[in-house]
């Protein structure tokens, strides 16, 4: 799971010295509401007690029986040599005093966890409105001693909430404050969300190596998840601020300026798709304050353009188009100054 966080006010892009100011956008609207008839119930297990509660290593062997899964693919057995190291260091682990303190904070944050469920069953009754065969995954919550985020697959989600308290915290995951600002409450069930719009629902071109195609391929995801979540905020999916959201609309043409400039679109060197697409604090090829990833935010406009100009084309219709360069010249993309 990949995001990031960098104050933006305006992309300064190449010799321009002087840009528009960003601006008070209005408030978001929500992007189409699906008439859901029959909400989804979800099967949810919270587990955060049941670590907090471990105190010998009879009884942490006891809780890795009972959740294989947990063990296997979330704790990453297979990262330890042997079952008694393996034991050893997870023991120590959740028997330390300071879990009783990450509890505590999941508690304060998260309650008993129902409004995290029901976002996640209304995100899930909107994409079953889409596809109708889709079948609702089991969630697991724990806390894990910062151990993991989060791993996903069709059938089962695991969250360790830990990761998640956000600003306040005593203990927080140790990494670059760009990147800690995306573990928080609210970016739990989008991020589920957009790795769904990535990895199973997104159709591509395998032999099409282009940044534009990796660049709609991001696009045609942030759209798939703000349609299962239609009323949460761009700058949640995509993971900037608020101000770099508006930063980016009202210096659009500007954007797309240096892109064309640096013939960014169809080359295929893994040095452009770094520039523009991976995750760093700014994109600093656009400007010194213009945030990272910026070439997924294009790409995500680009796909907006496209349903726009084709409001006939659903949702799966949409994840099922597998020719980017289509997609781009058929979207009458053209940013215009604001």
């Amino acid at each position: 799971m990949k995001i990031r966080f960098q104050f933006l006010i305006a992309c300064i892009i190449g010799s321009l010295l002087l840009l528009n100011s960003c601006g008070s956008d209005k408030e978001e609207a929500c992007v189409f509401i699906p008439p859901v008839k029959e909400k989804i119930s979800v099967d949810y297990l919270s587990l955060a007690d049941s670590v907090a509660q471990l105190e010998t290593k009879e009884e942490v062997i006891d809780f890795l029986g009972r959740h294989p899964v947990i063990r296997d693919n979330f704790l990453r057995r297979h990262l330890y040599p042997n079952d008694a190291e393996f034991i050893e260091d997870l023991s120590k682990r959740f028997t330390n005093n300071y879990m009783d303190t990450l509890r505590a904070d999941v508690k304060r944050v998260f309650g008993d966890e129902q409004e995290l469920k029901k976002q996640f069953e209304e995100a899930f009754s909107n994409l079953k409105y889409y596809y109708p065969d889709f079948v609702a995954p089991k969630i697991i919550t724990l806390i894990t001693g910062l151990d993991n985020d989060m791993v996903m697959s069709d059938s089962l989600i695991i969250i360790s909430l830990d990761y998640f308290i956000g600003p306040g915290a005593k203990f927080r995951p140790n990494m670059y404050d760009y990147l800690l600002r995306q573990y928080t409450k609210d970016n739990i069930v989008p991020s589920v969300m957009l790795l769904y719009g990535m990895n199973w629902f997104n159709y591509s071109n395998p032999e099409d190596e282009t940044t534009l195609a990796d660049m709609v391929a991001y696009g045609k995801a942030y759209y798939f998840a703000k349609h299962t979540l239609p009323c949460v905020a761009d700058s949640i999916f995509i993971w900037y601020t608020t101000e770099e959201i508006k930063g980016a609309k009202s210096n659009h043409d500007l954007i797309w300026y240096r892109f064309i400039e640096d013939q960014v679109l169809y080359s295929t060197s893994h040095v452009t798709k770094q520039k523009f697409l991976s995750e760093r604090p700014v994109t600093i090829e656009v400007g010194e304050k213009c945030p990272g990833r910026i070439g997924q935010w294009v790409g995500w406009e680009i796909v907006k353009s496209y349903m726009k100009a084709h409001p006939e084309t659903t949702l799966p219709q949409l994840m099922e188009m597998a020719d980017a360069d289509k997609l781009f010249k058929e979207s009458r993309y053209k940013p215009v100054r604001k």
